[in-house]
């Protein structure tokens, strides 16, 4: 893949002013200035260590407690079956596993997971059936500081699960998703739940499933002025509608091209922005490639896109904290718990140069472990 400033200087055509804070690297596309290259490195004030107990983190010192923590979400948890293996199997091949584990998954499930062990306290909208999966899915949900109260239990059907192979040897994941049935409908969620729900909220977040419950969600919480961010991990039936409602977007790689039809990265984040007018950033997450985000600000100069538009904003480019290859374990829900960091990071106003570095530190420890939540840091939260 193309490094992020080699995407600006290949199609944005803009010139580069470039300012780094450890992981983040804060760009700002002026007009027509001189190209630039100025490095400054800040230390944050966060270190890790691991537990003794288990492959989790703890990060030290503590987070401070945003003064309003609670994030209600809406959107997939399933029960996940994660079999590592030495490479991945032919076809009609029989291969034994290294190890397994059944764990908590389903994005919006792993990412406000995330987002309580950041001290938030999140709320999950869903839906399993009567199941031993159902249960589990709840109880893992309940003991790691997640909300079910609001979960719909069907009586018959299957809850949702996912069978993960873990592949050592090109450290990547399959996933082989069985889905929730029933569906979920929005009239299986009764308005004075939904309200109950949505009081005294300062985000809600949606993963892109559960469209038309979400849609039902989204529009209630913009006329409570409660902003919106979603997770546009792919085009998906009904997800333009909530796009609509968005304030935040974070997108993986192919997506903001996919949606908009850009010819790059920078240019399609343009369109974005363009196309939802009240979004105040767009991220995209890059992998190993770090992450970029075009932040909306009246203040700062006009950003233009070959052939698309131009807005006033801020484009930042964030690098991937590195991971030794003898660390690395598994990236199932890295992207979750980088969007567990943002919701965190949303709610206490971190800046994207803290943000940004931030995400990606807690979406790394995630790789450190098998499974989507076993990596998750641990944060004691000081009190202000």
């Amino acid at each position: 893949m193309m490094s992020p400033l080699s995407m600006l200087s290949s199609h944005l055509h803009l010139p580069l002013h470039s300012c780094c804070l450890r992981h983040t690297t804060t760009t700002l596309l002026p007009s027509f200035s001189p190209i630039t290259h100025t490095t400054r490195t800040n230390i944050m004030s966060y270190s890790i260590r691991a537990f003794s107990s288990s492959s989790a983190q703890e990060i030290s010192p503590s987070l401070p407690l945003p003064e309003n923590r609670v994030v209600l979400g809406c959107g997939a948890a399933c029960i996940d079956y994660l079999a590592t293996v030495d490479s991945y199997p032919k076809p009609d091949d029989k291969i034994r596993s290294t190890s397994l584990k059944i764990q908590g998954g389903g994005n919006a499930g792993n990412a406000l997971t995330c987002a309580a062990h950041l001290g938030l306290k999140p709320r999950l909208i869903s839906k399993v059936a009567n199941d031993a999966q159902g249960k589990a899915i709840l109880e893992e949900l309940e003991a790691d500081g997640v909300d079910t109260s609001f979960f719909v239990v069907s009586k018959e059907g299957n809850s949702p699960f996912t069978y993960v192979i873990v592949d050592k040897e090109t450290k990547t994941r399959t996933c082989i998703h069985t889905p929730l049935y029933p569906p979920m409908m929005p009239n299986e969620l009764p308005q004075s739940s939904l309200l109950s729900a949505l009081e005294c909220a300062r985000l809600v977040y949606f993963d892109g499933r559960l469209q038309e419950t979400a849609l039902v969600i989204g529009k209630e919480a913009t006329q409570r002025n409660i902003p919106v961010l979603i997770d546009a991990e792919k085009k998906r039936e009904g997800l333009d509608d909530l796009l609509n409602l968005a304030d935040y977007v974070v997108c993986s790689a192919r997506f903001p091209q996919e949606w908009t039809e850009a010819p790059s990265i920078p240019s399609a984040l343009v369109s974005m922005l363009l196309r939802l007018s009240n979004v105040k950033f767009v991220i995209v997450t890059l992998g190993e490639d770090g992450c970029m985000m075009l932040e909306r600000s009246i203040n700062m100069m006009r950003l233009k896109a070959n052939e698309i538009g131009a807005v006033n904003g801020i484009l930042h480019i964030g690098t991937a904290e590195n991971i030794p290859p003898s660390e690395l374990i598994d990236t199932t829900g890295a992207g979750d718990a980088f969007i567990g960091a943002v919701l965190y990071s949303i709610c206490a106003d971190k800046p994207p140069e803290k943000m940004l570095p931030f995400a990606a530190s807690v979406a790394a420890a995630a790789c450190k472990a098998l499974g989507a939540r076993s990596g998750l840091p641990k944060y004691t939260p000081i009190h202000v």
